[in-house]
Formats: structure tokens, sequence, C-alpha cells
């Protein structure tokens, strides 16, 4: 893609000068014997007349495609009227289409995959077929905290109004399925009551920010930054002027490196600046799907109190000057491939904030994962202890239980995590085992395997329209019988090896940065049929190794095959490393028989 400057302008480039006629050379005859003759020049093709990307700051207002129309027509914000007072009163059928299958998201609502259809029906042709009269429904949770009293609310919702459906996410959400629009009203006056609610939870707007679980207690971080994502979610979400952006827009905030920083559009993370002190190191431009790209540094330090006008000014530089042509090129990833981490920088001090950045050095990066999991010691002498449900799966009357017994030991604070699990805080010595024997029968387990640790999934094919295959629900019999598989090299593996399952291409379930990645398609079963399969990434990871998956020339899995090719690639993996070599350097090494 051409840079934003010269991919927007209206006025075709200059034409080179037309060759002289012949004749014209020829008349010429009082030019000295001596002197050369002039070469005619070289003909060129027609002047290319360059698209606009609709960079708005560049003067392109009018709609380039059916999204950005719909966005013009009206605020997705205004739907919310119309859910209320229409929409579920007079039930699914009187929904607009450009309410249903666009503004809706603003509000936290996506229609799910109709029953009964495999992946060979996956695609905008057979939206009609795909699209059931229930939505999936993503409850904002931002830096992933809650209350005792608002955990309760999420359980009785997802048992009264969602088929105790309830599935943690890896952007520290909840998500429910099976809801129906006449509920909808209903179910936020709920969460509104206990100060939650799904406002751009979903949509081209600012999403959920990302908040490590431990902020204000764990002894690994640099600083504390929830006073800036409270201040954040105060000033800017829900408001106009920054809900019409080119695609979404995803943020992550915390004191030390355990919100995958890499894969969001605008990142913070916490660092020590020689002469400044505590601040955060500013990142822009990660994100997965068709076409990863991980997050680059600005090399600014950003004091705790100015990280919500800076984060202001990156997410109107990215409205204004963003792409909105083609949204499979309107992240910011895009722009800041385009213009470098230079320009973007120069362009936001210049425009935005009005003033220069000040230098700061590189965070140090992590040696592994930093999820949370298991007991730890937090500040006030208290422990937390960090929960895992297989890729996120709980329900409506597990959260419900869980509440109660966060109670009983004298806790009031639970937070998910940007890897699909729950953790609580504030448990006193003597309640530690108790409350990890009394969660595990819920299928939370606080000192987990190395399987039921490291699995991620998406939603997958039970619920998503875009998805080939089964991933979440495959997930709870994978997990398991991996264990049982690998049992007598469990000892054996001393570093995480984390397995990411995606439904589709689009990245939902990270499966470019898995050391073991599954990427949802359909494969021939070698009878002319399609099945479910999976391409496989390899050595992905974030942190010390940070880079995308190894992919080996058409080598992919049917689902089926899933539990032994794991298996496979563990065992050769063992037998074959370096000491205390990570998964990911060993699949940049390792032969690609070992490999498949």
């Amino acid at each position: 893609m051409t840079s934003s400057t010269d991919a927007n302008s209206s006025e075709s480039a200059t034409p080179a000068k037309p060759v002289r006629p012949a004749v014209e050379r020829r008349v010429r005859s009082d030019r000295p014997r001596s002197e050369a003759p002039v070469a005619p020049r070289e003909r060129t093709g027609k002047p290319v007349r360059r698209k606009s990307e609709g960079q708005w700051a560049l003067g392109y207002r009018e709609p380039l495609n059916a999204n950005e129309q719909s966005k013009k027509d009206d605020n997705p914000l205004n739907v919310r009227a119309r859910i209320e007072n229409i929409y579920s009163k007079q039930g699914f059928a009187s929904i607009d289409k450009s309410d249903l299958r666009g503004r809706m998201r603003w509000w936290g609502l996506y229609t799910q995959r109709e029953q009964g259809y495999d992946g060979t029906f996956t695609g905008d042709e057979n939206i009609d077929l795909l699209e059931a009269e229930y939505f999936m429904m993503r409850v904002r949770c931002d830096a992933g905290a809650l209350n005792l009293n608002q955990l309760r609310v999420l359980g009785g919702i997802s048992t009264e109004f969602g088929r105790d459906t309830a599935d943690l996410s890896d952007r520290e959400n909840v998500q429910y399925h099976w809801i129906r629009i006449e509920d909808v009203p209903e179910i936020w006056r709920r969460l509104e009551s206990v100060g939650l609610h799904t406002t751009e939870a979903c949509g081209d707007c600012p999403r959920v920010v990302l908040g490590s679980p431990l902020a204000g207690e764990s002894f690994g971080e640099v600083l504390d930054p929830t006073p800036a994502i409270d201040e954040i979610v105060k000033r800017y979400i829900g408001k106009k002027e920054y809900s019409n952006l080119p695609r979404k827009f995803k943020t992550a905030i915390s004191g030390q490196q355990d919100v995958v920083h890499e894969i969001n559009d605008v990142a913070f993370v916490g660092v020590e600046h020689p002469e400044h002190g505590p601040g955060l190191d500013l990142w822009v431009g990660g994100g997965l799907s068709t076409n990863p790209m991980l997050a680059q540094r600005l090399g600014a330090w950003v004091p705790l109190d100015e990280v919500p006008d800076v984060w202001e000014a990156v997410v109107s530089l990215y409205r204004d000057y963003g792409y909105r042509r083609l949204r499979t090129k309107a992240r910011i990833k895009f722009l800041v491939k385009d213009w470098g981490v230079e320009k973007f920088r120069e362009v936001l001090e210049t425009e935005y904030l009005k003033r220069k950045l000040i230098d700061g050095p590189a965070p140090a990066k992590p040696d592994r994962p930093i999820d949370h999991i298991g007991v730890q010691k937090l500040r006030n002498g208290l422990n937390a202890i960090g929960f895992s449900p297989i890729a996120g799966r709980v329900s409506g009357t597990i959260l419900t239980k869980v509440a109660d017994a966060v109670e009983a030991v004298g806790s009031d604070r639970i937070r998910f995590t940007p890897y699909q699990k729950l953790i609580v805080l504030d448990v006193p010595d003597d309640k530690v085992d108790w409350l990890i024997d009394e969660l595990q029968p819920l299928g939370l387990h606080g000192r987990p395997t190395q399987w039921r640790r490291n699995l991620l999934a998406c939603s997958g094919i039970e619920f998503c329209k875009l998805s080939f295959t089964e991933t979440r629900k495959r997930s709870q019999v994978l997990a398991p019988e991996l264990d049982e598989r690998m049992a007598d090299i469990a000892t054996d593996i001393d570093v995480p090896i984390t397995v990411n399952i995606n439904g589709c291409p689009n990245s939902c379930g990270r499966s470019q940065i898995a050391d073991i990645g599954f990427k949802g398609m359909l494969v021939d079963d070698g009878e002319g049929n399609q099945i479910e399969g999976f391409q496989v990434h390899l050595g992905g990871s974030l942190g010390l190794d940070s880079g995308f998956g190894r992919k080996l020339r058409q080598h992919k899995v049917t689902s089926v095959e899933l539990g032994d090719y794991i298996e496979r690639v563990t065992r050769n993996f063992v037998k074959s490393r370096d000491e205390g070599e990570r998964f990911a350097q060993w699949a940049v090494r390792a032969d690609e028989a070992d490999l498949r």
C-alpha cells in the first residue's frame, strides 16, 4: 500500500512531455554535423489515478463502502433507543437489517449462528441461512475487574436469559449466547444497576481496555495504571466523537507485560525511566487476523496522569487518518506500517498533542507469558489464586457458585484475564487450599495441568457465523485427553506449550502467536469431501520470542487428528530439545519431519 499522502490525491500525476513528431526533427537541419542526434524520449503509460483511502483528515468524507455509509446515515450509538422502544417490543422480525448486521454491535450484540449448518455453509452468500434469531451479547469488563455483586448479576443473567451460557473471552469480557431481543432492555437494566454495561463492546469503536488482573497488588508491576483506565472509560467510551472509527480499536494498559500488548492497536506498558521514574511505554499498530502485525514502540515515555490524553490523541489520529476504503486494510496497523513510527509520532505530537513526548527506554522482555495462574502473594499480604477453566468455558451457574465461595473466604474482588481465566484476589493463607478444592469440581483448577492452563480457543462453529470448525466445545474434551495421553512426560515439560485453536482466519483465538496454533478451514478428506480441519502454525509467541508461528507447506490436520498431532509434536520437542530451550526456539530450528 502506498503512503497515506500519496494514496489519496484526487489529482492525476503530472503527465510526461510528449515526444516531438519525427517530421519536426527533420526540418531542423541547421544543427552542426558534430552534434550527436537527440534520442527520442521513451513513451510512458497513462498516468495512474490513485484511489482515495477515505481518510477524513485529507478531505475524503464521502463513504466508500456500505459500512461507512451506514455509520454516516446514523451514529450506531443511536440504535439503543430503537432496541428499547421498537425491536424489543415487536420482536426479531422488526429489526432493520442495517441495525441488525451493523449498528447493534456498538451495544455488544451479534446474531449467532443458526444450529445445524456446518462449515460448508460459512460465507456471506448464506448469511440469511446462518443468522439465528438469537444474539451473542458481550459484556464489557474493563481491566477484567469485578466485585461480588457484579459477578452474581452476571451469573443470574446467564441462567435466566442465556440458557446458562457464559464464556470468558481473551479480552477480559463475558459473552452470553441465546439472548432474545425481547430481553435485552432488562439485561441492560440489571447490568447497569451494578456498574456494568455493553457500550461499545463491539463495533468500529474503542473496545474494552485490557488491564492487569493484579493491578495495584502485584510485586511485578512498575505502577498501577487503574486510574488511567478508569479515566479513559469515563471520558471517552460512549462518546460520539470517538464512536465512528475506521475499524475496531483495541487497548491494553498495564504496569507489567501481562496484557498481550504486542497485538493491540494501542498499548501502554509499565517502564522505569532513568530520570523521570515510573511511567508507561507507548506502542501502536498491533493486530492479528489475516495480516498479522506486532505493535511497534514509539519510543515515548508517558507519565500516568497523561495516559488518557495520549490515548485520546492516538484514537483521534486513527479516526482522522485511518483508511476507510477497504475494511480489510482499515485497522491502525496498516497506517503505522505505511507511515512508519517516526511519522506517526510526529503527527501525533504536532497535530493532536501540540507538544513533544518524552523519549524513554524499552521495557525488559519477560521470559514467559505472565498469566497469573496458581497462587501468588499480593502486596496487601493476602493471596491471589488464578483458576483455569478450559478455554474460558464457564456458565451462569458456575459464576454464581464462584461468588458464594469467594464470599465465604472474605473476598470481594474477582478478575478476568486476557487468557480466558479467572482470578480471585484477597484470599487469606488459611483459605487458599479450601478455595482451590471448592472450585475444582466446577472445572476451575487453581493448580492446573499443562494443557488445561495453556489451551485457548475462540467461540467456533457452535455459535459463530464466520467459523468453519468447532473450537471451544472441542477443547473441553481435548484438554483432559492430552493430560491422559502425555501423563508419562508431564514432568519433562518444564516450559509452557500454548495451544490456540481458531475456527477461521480472523484470529480471535490468536493462532499465529501460539506454540501450536490451529487456524480453522475446510480440508479435503482424500475422497473429495470437505471436512473440518486446520492449518498449523508452530512457534509463535509474545514476550522474549515475539513473532508469528512457522507454517509448513501443505501442512494441515483434520479435526479428529488434533490430539494425535499435538501429542506427536510435543513428544518430538521433549526428545530433541536442548536444555532450557523453549518451544518457540525449537520450532524455528526443528526438522520438518519433527513438526508434521
